[in-house]
């Protein structure tokens, strides 16, 4: 078979929506469908999905993207080599092992009911917020998975009642689709990638396995945690009843880690993925670091079960597109996404205006779930534009104070810079197509912004763990000859250094207004 029938598949499933994109072997995307599906918001800082509209969203996605390629085409049937998956991370949800029925709807990594539980253990536990950084890498916070598997198991009667007849299946939502698409209750694996693993808060990073200790001081039964494998290996078949069935499902990372894979991160060098949320991880190789300044140390990928495993750190940050989503959805200032660009546009600055989206308290390096949204320094000078300019800047002042806590944590020798002596910062994601939110970003930071061609880096990320699990493509193929060879936009820093630190001290003070709001009476 030539290379030109060779494909691998995609399947995206995002926070907002689902996708699945078709490769062939010079990683083109020649095929590609996407769906959104519904945000449940049932009560202030509670966000929720429906685990089997998700599923919905997949199986339309996967015969859509196989019309399109076959339309133009492509024998995808007969040259389909394997299919990647990457998810949100953190999501959770729990579903019985006998009907397949989610016991409740899937709880986002962005929802804060949590809270209270959170102080209750740092109350409790005698390392306090940080009792279980030594083994998992991560502080007790709202945004991690195992938290919110303790609220479901203590505030939903058929979650507790499955775990007692032994009859409960817990997971991500990588956890949920394997399962589903691997035959679901005619013989499902139930399994679990170590990147998504590495962000429940159970899993020991260092041995790759569920942590006992952790376990038990929690009070989570083992059974209902899935197995845990390596990023790229396979890892079941595709059951009747989906498109593509019989093909191997052989990658799986969490969206963050795949788009490390598919910006061909080697060690020391940084991306900043910008969704929903954005994300910026900086892989340190086969050293874990621990982080003094904020961030959390993570796995950044393991690419085969006997693979070396790579570790990252990574500052997560809870709303960046979603931002920009509330302009339109919830203020109407702008009618779609893309608008914001013009608007922000007709303003060269925000006229003194600092808007911190602290929606849901915030995330990296500040970890202040008390926190709440912000806009500060506003003038009857102040219109829209103002607005929508400071928008754009949160996203980008959020990326430099974790870029700045990378800096500290990982020091001179633990990044790479260019022959000009400069640290760059690979770009993907939706919000990347906005050209003024990179020069800002690359403004703020004062270095330069690498946005590649293909800025669809999660869904290739996975593709290339598959493929590479089934020998469509070598890690040599990834990390050096293939990844970077597209034609890349580099945005440099235009602002002047003086006016530049008058802007992020001004942030600093706007970011210290968000503290201890959460209790504001309605």
């Amino acid at each position: 078979m030539s290379d030109e029938q060779v494909y691998v598949g995609s399947l995206d499933q995002g926070t907002t929506s689902t996708r699945f994109i078709i490769y062939d072997r010079n990683a083109r995307s020649i095929g590609s469908h996407q769906v959104e599906f519904t945000q449940f918001c049932p009560h202030a800082g509670w966000v929720e999905h429906d685990p089997m509209e998700i599923l919905e969203t997949v199986r339309v996605c996967m015969a859509k993207a196989v019309d399109k390629a076959t339309a133009d085409g492509h024998n995808v049937d007969g040259g389909l080599k394997a299919i990647g998956l990457t998810n949100q991370r953190e999501t959770a949800l729990v579903w019985r092992k006998s009907t397949g029925h989610p016991l409740y709807n899937a709880i986002v990594w962005m929802d804060a009911r949590t809270s209270s539980i959170c102080r209750k253990l740092e109350k409790e536990l005698p390392g306090g917020r940080t009792h279980f950084v030594e083994t998992c890498g991560l502080p007790i916070s709202t945004y991690f998975s195992a938290v919110k598997l303790l609220w479901l198991m203590e505030n939903v009667d058929a979650v507790k009642e499955a775990i007692k007849e032994g009859d409960a299946l817990f997971g991500t939502i990588d956890t949920w689709l394997i399962w589903n698409l691997t035959g679901g209750t005619a013989g499902g694996l139930h399994v679990t990638d170590a990147s998504n693993a590495s962000r429940t808060m159970l899993m020991n990073l260092k041995s790759l396995e569920w942590d006992k200790p952790t376990l038990e001081t929690l009070g989570i039964r083992p059974e209902i945690l899935p197995r845990i494998v390596s990023n790229s290996e396979i890892i079941g078949k595709i059951a009747k009843g989906w498109p593509f069935t019989g093909i191997s499902i052989s990658g799986c990372l969490g969206d963050q880690h795949a788009a490390m894979v598919g910006q061909a991160c080697r060690k020391g060098e940084a991306k900043s993925t910008y969704g929903t949320g954005a994300f910026i991880l900086l892989n340190t190789g086969e050293e874990m670091v621990n982080s003094t300044h904020g961030l959390l140390s993570t796995l950044a990928f393991k690419l085969g079960p006997k693979a070396p495993t790579n570790y990252a750190l990574e500052g997560s940050i809870a709303i960046a597109g979603a931002a920009v989503q509330w302009l339109r959805d919830s203020l109407e200032i702008i009618s779609s996404a893309s608008e914001i660009e013009k608007l922000a546009s007709q303003v060269d600055s925000t006229g003194g205006v600092y808007f911190v989206p602290a929606f849901n308290g915030l995330f990296a390096p500040w970890w202040r779930d008390d926190a709440r949204g912000v806009c500060i320094g506003i003038t009857r000078f102040t219109n829209k534009a103002h607005i929508a300019r400071a928008v754009l800047e949160s996203m980008a002042f959020q990326v430099k104070d974790v870029l700045d806590s990378m800096h500290k944590d990982a020091g001179e020798k633990g990044e790479v810079k260019n022959e000009k002596g400069e640290f760059l910062l690979r770009v993907d994601g939706g919000a990347t197509v906005n050209n003024l939110l990179m020069q800002i970003q690359a403004d703020l930071l004062g270095n330069p912004v690498v946005r590649p061609a293909d800025i669809e880096t999660t869904a290739l990320g996975a593709a290339y763990a598959a493929g590479l699990a089934v020998g469509v493509w070598t890690e040599d193929d990834i990390f050096h000859s293939g990844a970077r060879s597209s034609d890349p936009t580099t945005f440099r820093p235009k602002l002047d250094e003086e006016l530049r630190k008058k802007k992020v001290d001004s942030w600093c003070k706007a970011v210290s207004r968000t503290f201890d709001l959460a209790d504001l009476s309605l």
